[in-house]
């Protein structure tokens, strides 16, 4: 059966009219009940007997199982552990801030790209999500919240890049005033440096912000902890940044792990700064995740903050990213692989 949720709102008009033989003001009716989270077609309570009867024939709503709910008595982040309707696991991670609420969601359950300190690329690649089981993640947790979410980071399990078609389907309903109505500048989508689909992006011009897991300033140290350089090395892409920069003219945000003994030295930050100056960018330094499999450490403080500080005398903006949940371990991949070790 197919999700509704994989429709976007133009899609939803066609389907409505040609399969199922209705007037296309009734996808406006429909589209509007799937985001107000509806469990059952029972509910949509403005549509005739027999349009209800049409779709639990052929359709699902989409809704995903929360399995496994953690929440943290330090912060109040919660983690998810989401269960797809073919048995999968995916993982998403709620965050409150100042500002309002904000979720990190998956678009793909694992994931091919091998970095080397990322707990979401055990295993590999399994499939990639459809739009609605990505948009579910943010129903399911904000239903289970009760409050509305405001801002979503594409940073969890999986390369959404590597996703594009339904990560750009996603785009469109999540955004769309009768979907969940969350802004495109309120949404980030990190990539590891998938130099042809940046481009893609670019040409789209969405106001989204672009976050590139960058982690490191040379091709050598890059390739050894994200084989995808080897394919797109920094020169590259770097030249995709730039170019997405100059079609949408919004800043660019370097993600950057904090690996000692790796990447941490103020050589390094020295050589960042040299690869980033004059860009329209910010740096986001990320205390590397503690992950046994890797053996990876951080650094103490004093040079992470180093790291920033030489970064800043330089002219690039750059924060150490807050770490949040460390008591549920809610970096996105442990609890997955902590699932399958059951089975």
């Amino acid at each position: 059966m197919k999700n509704l949720k994989d429709y976007t709102y133009e899609e939803l008009e066609q389907l409505v009219k040609e399969e199922l033989g209705e007037p296309k003001f009734r996808a406006k009716q429909i589209f509007a009940w799937l985001y107000r989270g509806v469990t059952s077609f029972d509910e949509m309570s403005d549509l005739s007997k027999s349009l209800r009867e049409k779709l639990k024939s052929a359709y699902t709503l989409g809704n995903l199982t929360i399995a496994e709910k953690y929440v943290s008595s330090i912060d109040e982040t919660r983690r998810y552990l989401l269960q797809l309707d073919d048995g999968n696991f995916i993982e998403s991670v709620l965050m409150k801030y100042h500002h309002g609420y904000t979720i990190c969601i998956s678009s793909q359950v694992g994931c091919a790209m091998g970095c080397a300190f990322c707990a979401s690329t055990r295993g590999g690649k399994v499939r990639s999500l459809s739009a609605g089981e990505i948009i579910g993640q943010v129903m399911a947790v904000q239903q289970d919240l009760g409050e509305k979410i405001s801002n979503i980071v594409m940073m969890g399990i999986g390369e959404p890049l590597d996703n594009y078609d339904a990560v750009w389907r996603f785009l469109q309903i999540v955004n769309h005033p009768l979907g969940l109505c969350i802004g495109h500048r309120h949404i980030s989508l990190s990539t590891c440096g998938l130099v042809p689909q940046i481009k893609r992006l670019a040409e789209e011009e969405l106001q989204i912000t672009l976050s590139i897991s960058l982690h490191a300033s040379s091709n050598e140290t890059r390739s050894k902890i994200m084989p995808v350089n080897r394919r797109y090395p920094i020169e590259e892409l770097l030249d995709a940044c730039r170019y997405y920069i100059e079609k949408t003219n919004r800043r660019i945000s370097f993600e950057y792990t904090l690996i000692q003994g790796v990447n941490d030295t103020p050589e390094e930050a020295k050589a960042l700064l040299k690869l980033l100056k004059g860009m329209l960018c910010h740096v986001n330094l990320i205390p590397v995740n503690p992950v046994a499999e890797t053996g990876f450490k951080q650094g103490d403080r004093k040079s992470i903050e180093n790291f920033q500080h030489i970064l800043e005398q330089g002219g690039i903006a750059a924060t150490i990213r807050r770490e949040m949940g460390t008591d549920i371990r809610a970096a996105c991949g442990q609890l997955r692989a902590a699932k399958g070790k059951e089975k």
